[in-house]
């Protein structure tokens, strides 16, 4: 069974995801530059900085695996601001897919990266996959209370998959599921 393409703009209950597009560079560029403090303990790609064509370069890799059926990444759009963080589904074996968010820090904390992970399963299933996965490290208590409030079970521990580490990070991958009922 192959995977339908998802829908490029998914809206609801207060949150809008949409297709990243090569022109919002400067709003992921601004967004992560505010909130490196806040990403870099748990995501590589803010260590060390990131610069516009950080920016660039992953909205390039966007478009180009969305176009492959690999990764369908959105920017997450609240009525306030233009985008406030990212998420993505990504296709894995078996029909699987996995989920993954980030936010700006000044938007943490009112459920805005739950409400997307649920438009994301929501359309996870429409387009046909067989079990939903979300991984975190296990140090990133924020990042496992999302699985927790979806009705997500906890699966496995296991290695992580990131190539570096980051100084929030214990090196222990959480993995959670959600098979389609």
């Amino acid at each position: 069974m192959v995977l339908q393409t998802p829908f490029e703009t998914l809206t609801g209950d207060g949150v809008t995801l949409r297709r990243w597009r090569t022109d919002d560079a400067p709003l992921v560029h601004r967004a992560v530059n505010e909130s490196l403090d806040h990403l870099a303990p748990w995501m590589p790609f803010a260590v060390g900085g990131y610069s516009l064509a950080d920016a660039e370069a992953f909205l390039a890799r966007c478009v180009a695996e969305w176009d492959d059926g690999l990764t369908f990444n959105y920017a997450i759009v609240v009525p306030d601001a233009n985008a406030v963080g990212s998420c993505g589904i990504m296709t894995r074996p078996e029909n699987g897919v996995e989920i993954g968010y980030w936010l700006h820090v000044a938007y943490t904390g009112r459920g805005l990266a739950t409400r997307a992970a649920a438009a994301l399963v929501a359309e996870a299933w429409r387009i046909g996959a067989a079990s939903v996965m979300i991984r975190h490290d296990e140090a990133n208590v924020r990042s496992r209370a999302i699985p927790q409030r979806l009705g997500f079970t906890f699966a496995e521990k296991r290695a992580p998959t990131v190539e570096k580490n980051t100084s929030g990070r214990v090196g222990v991958d959480m993995v959670w599921r959600l098979e389609r009922s």
